[in-house]
């Protein structure tokens, strides 16, 4: 620090204490940006953003991933479903988001936990951290 200069401490300090890299499949970009904030200010760190099924699994083939939330329906058309279905082979966690009753989870994932829209931090953190 600099003379004449002012440390002001963080406002907003990361509530968890235990540090995970998220996956964020979301193919809204505003909302993935609001995402990948929360996750920040949690204290977790964002291993990747995908808007689709191929750039995920692209980025789950990388490796690094802790959890994931995963937006259901995706453009054009697309479900996250073989996203869901390569995290739970290897054994990563994740947590669906949802837009409301159309989006009908699967047989194979209905056990998952959901995160409804419009999102919060608070609910954000809840899920994260029931997974």
């Amino acid at each position: 620090m600099r003379l004449g200069e002012v440390q002001i401490p963080c406002q907003i300090p990361p509530r968890m204490s235990n540090q995970q890299n998220i996956l964020i499949v979301e193919d809204e970009p505003l909302i993935a940006m609001m995402l990948e904030d929360f996750i920040d200010i949690l204290g977790h760190k964002v291993a990747g953003s995908a808007d689709s099924v191929d750039s995920a699994l692209a980025v789950i083939e990388g490796g690094g991933i802790d959890a994931a939330i995963l937006d259901v329906n995706l453009r054009g058309g697309e479900q996250s479903f073989p996203i869901a279905d390569k995290l739970a082979e290897a054994g990563v966690p994740f947590v669906f988001a949802t837009g409301g009753s159309g989006d009908a989870i699967n047989a194979e994932h209905r056990d998952r936990p959901t995160l409804a829209k419009p999102f919060t931090m608070d609910a954000v953190e809840k899920a994260l951290g029931a997974l």
